[in-house]
């Protein structure tokens, strides 16, 4: 049952915009750091319908930039510090869920990204030495023999099957985390109102439509603003061209025997993935389904976002097959759920935290589908800069970042959607040659590599 819609003009202390992660994270840790504050959450669906209610369940310390990437552009103790704090917030995440009483199916078993031929074994290689190099990301490199206990498939005949293990990561089922949260703050004494929409904001200043029968339309003043819509973003003229919602599909097959698990090798709380260039990102779940996402579907012209585009059959099958491909074991286990949605992609790929403390008006997203963790680390942020308090979360590179934004259509549908088709082409090209793909190399600028 939907929560109450607004109802009346409203005076608070803080409002935040967004029922995802972002926001709920935000309410929690103001409500714990400063019980006497009036927190409101406007929601304009259910809280948790967006990306944080139905995304692949990966709660890790990955970041949309690299830490190269992050050294480049804010010096390496500034990338030092981001690295430590995502790798911090996997285990903030699990001891929230465990002190809160949050059933999500938290376990924090680790990621697996599989190499499957030369190209993409010198890559695991390559991040492994990184990761020594700065020194901060556990990073293992399971050898052939340590990988055999696992029946993941070579990409062509002939070729070894390693791994690279990051013990930051957790498993974890969305939609339980997101609601279980929502109760939570709701008995901290926030206020979550639903099919309510923000039609506009500003210092101080929130103006809601209510969708429910009696329509209501108001305004909400508070001390601070906070605005956390991710890739849903894109609808909204004050974000517009500012975050691209870029599609990512999933699919879940039945429960399977443990016969089948027994020849996968995966364990439960372990996620997994290969070094392809078109990302596939999977779970073990808790009642012993495979679930499976992956990028493929296209951008829609001028950014819009539909509940019809949650759903294409192209890149379904397209995901049934790569499954299959990856463990033999589960071909032919019969798919009982397919889904999707948007996530937020800023122009540099770069996740930002920001806030105005003259108008009160902060922000949170951009997270390139490395959300489940992340919104975390922005809640707690915001809840300090809220609060006026200098932190070491503050101060992370991240904080006071600005994405440039896209470009107008028609040149955003192009690079878009020939991102999309360069990364199919990339993982042609390595399959082909057995060398490092030309066509990523080109495209690196675009994902902000």
């Amino acid at each position: 049952m939907p929560r109450p819609s607004l109802r009346r003009d409203r005076r608070v202390d803080v409002c935040i915009v967004g029922g995802g992660l972002t926001g709920l994270w935000t309410a929690y840790y103001l409500a714990k750091a400063d019980p006497s504050l009036a927190i409101l959450v406007v929601e304009k669906e259910i809280a948790g319908f967006g990306a944080s209610g139905r995304n692949g369940g990966w709660c890790s310390a990955l970041f949309p930039r690299g830490t190269e990437s992050l050294e480049r552009a804010h010096g390496r103790e500034a990338a030092l510090a981001m690295r430590r704090a995502m790798i911090d917030t996997v285990d903030e995440v699990g001891r929230v869920t465990d002190a809160e009483g949050i059933d999500c199916d938290f376990v924090a078993g680790g990621t697996l990204n599989f190499t499957r031929d030369v190209v993409q074994r010198a890559a695991g290689v390559a991040d492994v030495a990184n990761a020594q190099r700065y020194g901060v990301d556990r990073l293992q490199f399971l050898d052939e023999s340590a990988s055999a206990r696992y029946g993941v498939a070579p990409l062509v005949d002939g070729a070894s099957v390693a791994a690279v293990f990051d013990p930051a990561c957790a498993r974890v089922q969305p939609a339980r985390l997101v609601r279980g949260l929502a109760r939570v703050v709701e008995g901290l004494g926030v206020e979550i109102v639903e099919r309510s929409e923000v039609t506009g904001w500003g210092p101080h200043r929130v103006h809601v439509r209510a969708s429910d029968a009696e329509g209501f339309e108001g305004v909400v003043t508070a001390q601070s603003v906070i605005i956390a819509v991710e890739g849903f973003g894109a609808q909204l003229p004050r974000v517009g061209r500012h975050v691209l919602p870029l599609y990512s599909l999933m699919i879940a097959t039945e429960p399977l025997p443990a016969s089948t698990w027994e020849a996968i090798g995966i364990e439960h709380g372990q996620t997994f993935s290969d070094y392809r260039h078109l990302l596939v990102y999977a779970q073990r779940t808790a009642d012993d389904r495979i679930a499976f996402g992956g990028r493929g579907a296209r951008y829609h012209w001028g950014s819009r976002i539909s509940p019809a585009f949650d759903r294409d059959d192209t890149v379904f099958s397209h995901l049934e097959r790569a499954l299959g491909d990856l463990l033999p074991a589960a071909r032919g286990a019969a798919i009982t759920h397919r889904w999707g949605g948007p996530l937020g992609v800023p122009r540099d790929w770069h996740a930002s935290v920001n806030y105005n403390a003259r108008t009160g008006v902060g922000t949170a997203g951009g997270y390139v589908g490395d959300g489940l963790s992340t919104t975390n680390l922005a809640g707690r942020t915001l809840a300090d800069l809220v609060r006026g308090e200098s932190t070491p979360l503050t101060e992370l590179p991240w904080v006071g970042h600005r994405s440039p934004r896209w470009e107008p259509e028609p040149l955003r549908f192009v690079g878009a959607n020939l991102g999309l088709v360069g990364m199919t082409v990339a993982d042609a090209e390595e399959r082909r040659t057995g060398q490092p793909s030309v066509a990523a190399k080109l495209l690196a600028p675009l994902t902000g590599h």
